[in-house]
């Protein structure tokens, strides 16, 4: 039953893969699936993590086959590449072409400071402080 029924939904729904306003102007997503706060839609917690959890995958899958040498990092300064690439994209990131030389050739105190000496930085400081410190001393943050 629950195969048929996905056919007729997708059909008579239609499936949009982003964000849209349904015919009477209530924000949707997917197959007819109301994410409109003003009618009461959105995503459980759970959803919002399988989802976060499979953008981690497909920017660190991304990152990995762009930059393979990040394959050496330990987990907390790959973690701040996958963190930057997660704000700004992978591309965004590759940007970051001295800092990146520097981490590449484990100048992470230099890196840190490229980091904080960035457009970046001025946009989201905090942020920035804290993956500095984490590039700089190794520590999750």
């Amino acid at each position: 039953m629950k195969a048929e029924l996905t056919k007729q939904l997708r059909r008579d729904e239609g499936e949009v893969l982003s964000a849209y306003t349904d015919h009477l102007g209530y924000w949707t997503i997917g197959v007819g699936r109301l994410i409109d706060k003003r009618k009461g839609g959105g995503i459980t917690a759970e959803e919002s993590a399988y989802l976060l959890s499979n953008d981690i995958d497909k920017r660190q899958s991304e990152l990995l086959r762009r930059a393979p040498w990040m394959a050496q990092l330990d987990p907390a300064r790959f973690g701040v590449m996958l963190n930057m690439a997660f704000q700004m994209g992978v591309d965004g990131l590759l940007g970051f072409k001295n800092t990146l030389a520097m981490v590449k050739a484990g100048d992470y105190s230099g890196a840190a400071a490229g980091m904080l000496h960035s457009k970046w930085a001025t946009q989201t400081p905090a942020r920035a402080q804290r993956l500095s410190v984490q590039m700089r001393s190794g520590v999750w943050q």
